[in-house]
């Protein structure tokens, strides 16, 4: 049977059964930490809010502030137990599928992803110790977790439409965005409901039986893109080794402009992702405190809402390609609308304002697409796996760092100001702008033009130069 070139149905199915169970893994430690720590049930009530259950008790309010220090450090534990291996895995395995194959960096995170879902349902289930979670988030992350599956998709997406003007790749890898959003925003709008209808383990057993199909499409239906025999049957150390050089052959044998040029970006993207994941990562924590104190209902409500995002984001970046506005500025729409959307949040002490910040943010993803695109189309393709595994692991790397700073600056301000770390996040934002800046001054799009040369048009000391990896970086010898 002859597979598919269709990566988007992995992308979809894999962001729904994600996120039907993301938002809730923060509302399941919750609450079992409310139980350990205040040994009463957590206060539930048919209103919008939780508040007013929680006001029932002139101690409640202590319990909120003491439950969410504690959750906010399980989440701080989690991250970083599984930030070294995650980091690990992503680089080896999305770089090694220039030669290996892409499907190899999607197929193990969706095996780590349900082994991960499995052991939510056992540790609800048969109520274990809720920081077995740490253990299987480590475990998880040992296979690669979320940066290498995306990785793999944006390349195995590169491999497919790289040989245009580069809109078709733009918004392809746009497109897997989008997906990424409107699939998390169905699930996300169902998992108030869901929760309150069949507790916590009928949406894991869902997610894990999503995944399960989802892992069979990747082994059986997808087809690969990168064939084992144009890879050389390369394997063991010399695949590490392939690695290392890959990315080092990016940058060293650039012209020096080129070269520039793709540093910047890398750091315009590096910056940005730290900004945004770890401030997004605790909205749902954020909505959970007084006085917002948000029932399952409304944290479906406002999950959803979120990833509404993605939607617009594409929408945004396939009509300002197709109007022909520069890359740059689209970045830069993307940056203020990250900013914009954080600062509302910061000052949200309503329902309604909670909701509404997040309409400020709508184009808050546009800038990743873009980066993406730009930096593929300015390295050859037999580099793709490479800067992929590179971004994969500089994603990673900031989602992890990123979540420890904004924890425990969170744990140590939410007392006294919880909307100081979206404050903080919309102030980083002036990073990635200031490089955009030195971009903007480098005149990025005849770098662009200029520096993407194909074979003919390479100088003769490139044509000339050892293909071997081994004979070209005498480290390797």
């Amino acid at each position: 049977m002859k597979g598919l070139y269709l990566v988007e149905p992995v992308v979809a199915l894999y962001a729904f059964s994600t996120y039907l169970t993301y938002p809730l893994v923060t509302q399941y430690v919750y609450r079992r930490l409310w139980q350990e720590l205040t040994n009463s049930t957590y206060p539930v009530s048919d209103d919008t809010s939780a508040c007013a259950a929680a006001n029932a008790s002139d101690n409640q309010t202590d319990y909120f502030q003491k439950v969410q220090e504690q959750a906010s450090l399980f989440s701080l534990y989690s991250q970083i137990l599984s930030a070294v291996p995650s980091l690990l895995v992503t680089l080896l395995l999305v770089a090694y599928s220039d030669r290996a194959g892409r499907k190899v960096a999607i197929i193990l995170p969706l095996v780590g992803t349900l082994l991960y879902t499995l052991s939510l349902l056992l540790v609800s289930f048969l109520r274990l110790n809720v920081y077995l979670l740490v253990g299987a988030s480590l475990l998880s992350a040992l296979f690669g977790g979320l940066g290498t599956f995306l990785g793999g998709c944006f390349a195995y997406v590169a491999d497919l439409s790289g040989g245009g003007d580069g809109r078709r790749m733009t918004l392809r890898i746009a497109g897997l965005d989008m997906m990424i959003g409107l699939l998390s925003g169905v699930a996300a709008l169902s998992t108030g409901y869901y929760l309150r209808a069949a507790g916590f383990n009928g949406p894991f057993l869902t997610s894990a039986i999503c995944q399960f199909l989802v892992l069979l499409y990747a082994v059986f239906i997808l087809e690969e893109t990168v064939t084992r025999a144009d890879s050389g049957g390369v394997g063991g150390w010399a695949a590490v080794r392939h690695m290392f050089f890959a990315i080092y052959r990016m940058f060293a044998r650039a012209a020096p402009k080129r070269r520039t040029l793709l540093l910047l970006l890398v750091s315009v993207f590096t910056s940005l992702s730290f900004t945004s994941v770890g401030s997004f990562s605790l909205i749902v924590l954020y909505e959970l405190k007084e006085p917002l104190c948000w029932s399952e209902i409304l944290i479906g409500y406002g999950a959803a809402l979120s990833t509404t995002v993605f939607l617009f984001s594409f929408v945004g970046v396939a009509a300002f390609t197709y109007c022909g506005v520069p890359q740059l500025l689209v970045v830069l729409t993307g940056i203020l609308s990250l900013a914009a959307g954080m600062t509302t949040v910061a000052f949200s002490k309503t329902t309604l304002m909670m909701f509404l910040a997040r309409l400020p943010m709508l184009l808050s993803i546009m800038p990743f697409s873009v980066l993406r695109s730009m930096m593929s189309k300015i390295i050859s393709k037999s580099e793709q796996g490479a800067l992929f595994a590179l971004l994969s692991f500089a994603e990673v790397l900031t989602s992890n760092v990123s979540a420890a700073v904004f924890n425990t600056a969170y744990a140590a301000t939410v007392a006294l100001y919880p909307g100081f770390v979206f404050l903080l996040g919309a102030g980083l934002c002036a990073i990635p702008t200031m490089l955009l800046g030195v971009v903007c001054a480098m005149g990025v799009d005849v770098a662009v033009e200029d520096e993407t040369l194909n074979e003919d048009e390479r100088p003769q000391a490139d044509k000339d130069a050892p293909q071997d990896d081994s004979d070209c970086d005498p480290l390797l010898n």
